[in-house]
């Protein structure tokens, strides 16, 4: 099997680079999500021999419509790096992206360690701050296509993420806010933080569960992403989005144009 994980982790990893997307359905569309998740953190690696550092924890199908139509009873997990960050009111390089989308999410910014058994604690104690955030994704297969464990193997279709400004969480009541995403200046999708797990707080719990599983605990100054507020929409070349998150404030990112260097 390892060497089923490298060939698939280097196959996905030289996907990311070259532009070029694998085609499917491929040999990891049925494969245990343990073999899944080992090639993902293949994946991964490869970024950090490159140089990028660990930056956080994201996760996935944090809507229960969207576990039913993937037919799981869990949330999936990948991995942030530094690489992967875009300032706030930053450029979103789409031309190094095979299928680029963005959705709105709430991040969580830790100052203390988070790990199992946050469930049946109070997850927010280990948080110093929460912000509106959007998270860039894309899938490394051929149209956007693809099984759970070829998701869970391409890192959950993780690409970039931004977050807004970081205000205290204490104090704020994260379960109902209204999250709005524009697309120059149209509003795109309209939601609530209550879609994410029925409050982010939850995925907070969920993220520090799984990493635990992983054998990973969440570590000061990482950036937990909770969850999409709202289904992604394409992000097009040359295209400014904002996500603004009810009593958190927004963050804008635009992608580059067309005929931008890759």
């Amino acid at each position: 099997m390892t060497g089923m994980v490298e060939r698939w982790a280097d196959t996905l990893d030289g996907a990311a680079v070259s532009g070029k997307p694998v085609s499917g359905p491929t040999e990891l569309a049925s494969v245990p999500l343990a073999d899944a998740y080992a090639v993902q953190r293949g994946v991964v690696g490869r970024r950090l021999a490159r140089g990028d550092r660990m930056a956080g924890f994201k996760l996935g199908f944090t809507s229960v419509a969207k576990m039913r139509q993937m037919g799981v009873h869990d949330l999936i997990h990948g991995s942030l790096t530094d690489g992967m960050y875009v300032a706030d009111g930053g450029i979103v390089d789409v031309a190094a992206l095979l299928h680029p989308r963005i959705e709105p999410e709430v991040a969580f910014l830790l100052r203390a360690p988070l790990g199992a058994g946050a469930d049946n604690t109070d997850p927010l104690s280990a948080v110093e701050a929460v912000a509106a955030a959007v998270e860039v994704i894309d899938s490394r297969y051929a149209g956007f296509s693809f099984t759970l464990p070829e998701v869970v193997a391409d890192n959950a279709s993780s690409a970039g993420y931004a977050t807004g400004p970081w205000r205290p969480a204490r104090g704020v009541d994260l379960g109902n806010l209204g999250v709005l995403l524009e697309v120059d200046g149209r509003l795109a999708q309209t939601g609530s933080t209550a879609a994410i797990l029925g409050h982010p707080v939850r995925s907070l719990a969920a993220a520090a569960r799984l990493a635990a599983a992983a054998g990973t605990t969440l570590r000061p100054g990482w950036v937990v992403l909770a969850g999409a507020a709202t289904a992604a929409v394409p992000l097009e070349p040359g295209a400014h989005v904002r996500a603004t998150v009810a009593g958190l404030g927004s963050v804008e990112v635009t992608a580059s144009a067309v005929g931008d260097a890759r």
